[in-house]
């Protein structure tokens, strides 16, 4: 991901009003991703651009749930979690229940990395003190 498409990312995807609809190269430099990435959101049921022959038109909602599904791939959903958060907007709640999930699943995932974290800083200070050991001048066998 390009640095350009990675702070666009992480920022709140802001609206479009400079247009109706976007097509997939649009869509494609917008957010750094190739029209085949696209292509693969569509044939697993995350965007739904509407056709116009063989061209592929996506609507506004189209690019919002391609912000959530590139936020969430970036940090570590698989695409199922990704498509049951996404696919919460609908169910007319207000995004009530969306949410919920959307903070329970972040909250489960920074725990997750927070370990992560802990498990590779403890390797790195291991390996730190065995460098330290087979580097000094004792050179006392291992």
């Amino acid at each position: 991901m390009s640095a350009t498409a990675h702070a666009i990312a992480l920022a709140p995807i802001a609206a479009r009003t400079d247009r109706d609809a976007f097509a997939i190269s649009d869509l494609s430099a917008e957010f750094g991703v190739t029209a085949r990435a696209l292509r693969f959101y569509e044939d697993e049921g995350l965007i739904a651009p509407e056709r116009r022959g063989l061209q592929r038109i996506y609507s506004h909602r189209d690019r919002a749930r391609l912000a959530w599904i590139l936020r969430g791939k970036r940090v570590g959903f698989s695409l199922a979690e990704i498509r049951e958060m996404i696919d919460l907007y609908d169910i007319g709640d207000g995004r009530q229940v969306q949410r919920k999930v959307t903070l329970a699943r972040c909250r489960d995932r920074i725990a997750l990395l927070e370990r992560q974290k802990h498990d590779i800083d403890a390797a790195i200070a291991e390996l730190q003190d065995f460098v330290t050991l087979i580097d000094s001048d004792d050179h006392t066998p291992l």
